[in-house]
């Protein structure tokens, strides 16, 4: 199995980049306009990329300001069946965000291109959660 792990480090507090990554405004913000999202164990969250489909993570574990978990349940094949972390944390005002995308089958081009947009989406969300 395969694994993608990309951090970076916020200069806010812990409590806005969680608020950023489980809220429909945040990752609307920082990832796609078209979603429904909800900060709620077990929600499906939906996110659309205009791709031909619909991307839905299942919300598997929530620890507020700590860690985020997501299964993905539908999307392109490579990632059905694949999980999202993102773990947070806060010291002397700046919050380190481990994001790890795993459980991939091969490392395939579409596995690179992923690993390339998780940076970018980390970017936007340093952006988003500092301006």
């Amino acid at each position: 199995m395969e694994s993608i792990e990309q951090i970076n480090y916020l200069k806010c507090p812990v409590a806005t980049v969680y608020q950023a990554l489980t809220s429909q405004s945040g990752l609307g913000q920082i990832w796609t306009k078209k979603l429904k999202v909800k900060a709620e164990l077990g929600f499906l969250n939906e996110f659309d990329f205009d791709e031909g489909y619909i991307t839905k993570f299942r919300i598997v574990e929530l620890i507020e300001n700590r860690k985020i978990i997501w299964e993905c349940v539908e999307s392109d094949p490579e990632w059905i069946g694949t999980k999202v972390s993102f773990e947070l944390n806060e010291k002397d005002s700046v919050t380190q965000v481990t994001l790890n995308h795993y459980e991939w089958r091969a490392r395939t081009d579409f596995y690179r291109w992923c690993s390339y947009n998780w940076a970018i989406l980390l970017h936007r969300l340093k952006a988003y959660c500092e301006a």
